[in-house]
């Protein structure tokens, strides 16, 4: 059934899953309008492996700033279509199965009304630089949208999102790889509650001519309350006492005249209905229909009669001792004045007494050193014990990770090129363990290892990028890929190289990659070219999901250029059919 965009007017159909490529989880459409030179585009992904191609400066890489703007980008005014008042870009991702998105969704209260297994995101910005964004229809910070993002599309290239070069990411990478996720996060537990130990004891330490004072305040309360001794219930049950007996002189006034007139004087209620109801059962003898009324009216006299018996055992009760009514009336001061006094209801001063005796003995731990000094270090030996277990883990996987990255990096224009995943040692206990995770990188021999982020150019980034993900698709989180300028300064058996990987990987993960090489784009499971026409006045870019033979057509343009010729055809033709995913047996 066609999905209608956020916020819009528009709809499409799914793309009907490749047979090739089980993915799930994936970006679906992306929508754009009046973005750069884009009036109005929207591009429907299918699972696998896609590739954009088209002539340089076809806006190729528009279509992955709009992207990364839906994923958190700051917005710049000249990224506006000329003479547009404002830009929309839209997109829509699968995300079924995926319980750690629809439980931050879920937090965050932007999970879908209607669809909990598709995720909408929304940008509209202005020419005043200004921006909105929706999650699900609902408004959302920049800050929301990265957080999403990151859990849903990793960007590989010189000008997108490198998360490949920050210390959080590199981290998180190894310990997937290595299987021990679960660990780092027991570490990290473990690390907070010896942070919490630490700061207790150190604020016991500071603070104990407060803490005197506190205790001693709580030590005189719980005295008084106990020599006071409330029991449950008895504010309620005093009250009633007191206004029994302070009105105990009109209560048997009251009750002896019911009595009275009930059953003791001569035309007394009871003796009269007992005559009526004798007169009536006289007269039924002669005519049943009176049963039903005497009916009536004899449960009326037995009520009468069980009235008169309560109200002469109530009158034997009714205690009229002054000197009670002075007890309980000096009760009722006594509780009153201590309410009044710790500020509480009298019906409260129970909890109160409990809750005094819980603090108290709560203060009691807080303040003792030994205690505390105590819980601190059995804390930090817990920490250091994961802490040691999760190092030497990385270490392993490290050298592994190392071994399969850089035997990757030779077959993609990186001879020589080595890949280290150094372990730094940290002064200081953290939560993630007692090593920082740095990715270093050497592009060739004789260039020394240095972090990724310093050595190396945007294709050499995009490469490296490609590596680490071939060799950790197994255990990656993040279901969309894209590579931008992953075949700069390549070609030739280099460039079917990357295009093997890419398309591997493609049966894993979803993956997009902007290439200028038909090496490339020959192993991808569908191909979409970027056009762009007009004059000096107004320019428009488009796209295009090719079919087999316009593939054929593409890929001989990007072969031979202009001059395009049977050989060329043939060629394309050639590349296509040996490159293409092998079909499933």
């Amino acid at each position: 059934m066609p999905r209608r965009l956020p916020g819009t007017d528009r709809s499409f159909a799914a793309p009907t899953p490749t047979a090739l490529v089980p993915t799930l989880h994936v970006l679906r459409l992306l929508s754009i309008r009046n973005f750069v030179v884009v009036e109005s585009l929207e591009l429907e992904l299918e699972r696998g492996f896609s590739v954009l191609t088209g002539e340089t400066g076809a806006g190729k890489s528009i279509l992955l700033d709009a992207l990364g703007l839906l994923l958190g980008d700051r917005f710049e005014t000249r990224q506006l279509r000329p003479g547009a008042a404002r830009a929309e870009l839209a997109a829509m991702f699968d995300i079924g199965g995926r319980d750690d998105v629809a439980a931050w969704l879920a937090d965050e209260g932007l999970e879908a009304d209607d669809d909990p297994d598709t995720l909408l995101l929304r940008r509209v910005l202005d020419a005043q630089g200004k921006s909105r964004s929706w999650i699900n229809g609902r408004p959302a910070t920049l800050a929301q949208q990265k957080a999403v993002g990151a859990m849903l599309v990793d960007l590989h290239g010189q000008h997108a999102h490198q998360s490949l070069t920050g210390a959080d990411a590199q981290r998180a990478l190894l310990d997937a790889f290595g299987g021990f996720a679960t660990l780092a996060r027991a570490c990290a537990d473990a690390w907070r509650s010896w942070r919490l130990a630490v700061d207790a004891r150190d604020a016991a330490a500071s603070a104990d001519a407060v803490n005197i004072a506190h205790r001693e305040a709580l030590e005189a309360r719980l005295a008084e309350l106990t020599a006071l001794g409330v029991t449950p219930g008895e504010w309620a049950a005093t009250s009633q006492l007191q206004t029994r007996l302070a009105h105990a002189a009109a209560l048997t006034e009251a009750a002896r005249a019911a009595e009275e007139e009930i059953s003791e004087t001569d035309d007394a209620l009871a003796r009269r209905l007992g005559a009526l109801v004798a007169r009536l059962k006289t007269a039924a003898a002669h005519d049943a229909a009176l049963g039903a009324i005497i009916a009536l009216v004899e449960p009326a006299r037995i009520q009468l009669d069980e009235a008169a018996r309560e109200l002469r055992g109530y009158l034997a009760k009714l205690d009229v001792d002054p000197a009670e009514l002075t007890r309980i009336e000096a009760r009722q001061a006594a509780l009153h004045d201590a309410a009044r006094r710790y500020r509480v209801r009298p019906d409260a001063l129970e909890a109160l007494h409990g809750d005094t005796a819980t603090e108290l003995e709560a203060l009691a731990q807080s303040t003792d050193a030994k205690l505390l000094a105590r819980r601190a270090a059995e804390t930090a030996a817990a920490w250091k014990s994961l802490a040691d277990e999760l190092g030497a883990k990385r270490r392993f996987a490290a050298s592994e990770l190392e071994s399969k990255v850089t035997k990757t990096m030779q077959a993609l224009a990186m001879k020589g090129g080595r890949f280290e995943v150094a372990l730094v040692p940290l002064a200081t206990p953290t939560s993630h363990g007692q090593e920082q995770i740095e990715f270093r990188v050497a592009s060739h021999p004789k260039q020394p290892l240095g972090p990724i982020a310093k050595v190396a150019s945007g294709g050499e980034l995009s490469r490296l990028a490609l590596a680490i993900e071939v060799v950790t698709s197994e255990v990656g989180n993040v279901p969309t890929l894209i590579f931008d300028e992953v075949d700069v300064g390549i070609g030739g058996a280099v460039a079917a190289t990357v295009g093997r990987l890419l398309q591997s990987l493609g049966s894993r993960r979803q993956v997009l990659c902007v290439t200028h090489l038909p090496q490339v784009a020959a192993f991808a499971d569908a191909h979409f070219r970027v056009t762009k026409a007009g004059d000096a006045d107004a320019i428009h870019a488009a796209v295009d999901a090719l079919a087999a033979k316009a593939r054929v057509e593409e890929l001989a343009r990007m072969l031979a250029g202009s001059a395009i010729t049977p050989k060329t055809r043939a060629h394309a033709q050639e590349l296509l059919l040996q490159h293409r995913r092998p079909a499933r047996r």
